[in-house]
């Protein structure tokens, strides 16, 4: 239907703006070169409501503008990739694990997990190739990163669990985020 795919694509252009907001309005520089901030909740929904392919785009754009916009156009190219394969990875994860045991909770925790160690494992290979930090001195940034994940692991996971309470995107039919029950 071509309602469906307008709506998709709003949805997609809504979620690419808020995971760039959400990636701008907290940075917090780390020594090495990088920054931590929130816009992984987003990147995380992003996948969940939209699904792979269109949760992939809305992560990709909305981070490496992000990117751009503060400052950070180094890591652009690989945020884009990086972040649109976290989206993907949790679309497919918490999909398949939700329809498997019916539990929304914990497919989203896992597949929050899974992206967020794609998350730290792609920015480790960037900040040494990228960077030039080499493997040795791009892991003194690891630590951060996960402090990254959990945050937006958890952010992601609360506002899922409300989103589903509310049905608000019940007529969107997001991917992975009403059609089950919550425990």
């Amino acid at each position: 239907m071509k309602n469906s795919k307008v709506l998709k694509l709003s949805i997609s252009s809504m979620l690419a703006a808020l995971v760039c907001v959400a990636t701008i309005i907290f940075i917090i520089p780390i020594p090495l070169g990088g920054y931590i901030n929130l816009g992984d909740g987003f990147v995380l929904l992003s996948g969940w409501i939209l699904g792979p392919a269109y949760g992939f785009a809305a992560a990709a754009v909305g981070s490496a503008l992000a990117d751009v916009f503060s400052g950070y156009v180094i890591y652009a190219p690989a945020t884009f990739l990086i972040k649109g394969l976290m989206a993907a990875m949790a679309a497919v994860i918490a999909k398949k694990l939700a329809d498997k045991s019916g539990r929304l909770f914990t497919s989203h925790i896992v597949s929050a997990v899974t992206a967020e160690i794609i998350m730290v494992s792609g920015y480790y290979l960037a900040d040494a190739t990228i960077l030039k930090l080499g493997f040795t001195g791009a892991a003194a940034n690891i630590p951060w990163s996960c402090i990254q994940g959990l945050a937006g692991g958890a952010i992601a996971t609360a506002l899922a669990a409300i989103i589903a309470k509310t049905n608000v995107l019940k007529k969107a039919d997001p991917y992975v985020i009403n059609h089950i029950k919550l425990s």
